[in-house]
């Protein structure tokens, strides 16, 4: 054994582990059950199928994981069931997600104030100057000067 399979505490049963721990264990999520409920929510995918929480992963599958409003798409490098460092997690995945899904976070970043979340309330005073002063109504052909109340 290598002293990085040693850090990473690879799983006794051969290399698989369950999907769920993996997603944990690699810090794709804060919890085990977050992890869980992600999978069963329909949010985490092999090969373009649903999974259920028990699934066996093996080295070289390709799980995508959707965290609105982007997808990440990681291959699995090593099979752990037990959480590891941060600094090891290169050992354990590697990203192989679109750039296409980067540039959709970054314009999303950009936009945020136009599509708000549902259940995040009313707009502040300073969310909506923002907003006025993105749309602005001469681009709609909207003048002060041209508009006729009588029409």
């Amino acid at each position: 054994m290598t002293i990085e399979s040693e850090q990473l505490r690879l799983p006794k049963n051969g290399p698989s582990a369950r999907i769920d721990k993996w997603l944990w264990a690699a810090r794709i999520f804060k919890t085990r059950s977050v992890a869980s409920d992600a999978i069963k929510n329909s949010r985490v995918t092999i090969d373009d199928m649903n999974v259920k929480p028990s699934r066996i992963i093996k080295v070289g599958d390709v799980i995508s994981v959707k965290k609105p409003p982007i997808t990440y798409s990681f291959k699995v490098l090593a099979c752990i069931e037990q959480r590891v460092s941060a600094k090891l997690v290169p050992l354990v995945y590697e990203n192989v997600t679109d750039p296409k899904q980067y540039e959709l976070l970054e314009m999303s970043r950009i936009s945020g104030f136009v599509d708000r979340q549902k259940g995040s309330g009313r707009p502040t005073k300073k969310d909506r100057r923002a907003m006025d002063t993105f749309v602005d109504p001469t681009m709609f052909g909207w003048d002060d000067e041209g508009w006729d109340d009588n029409s």
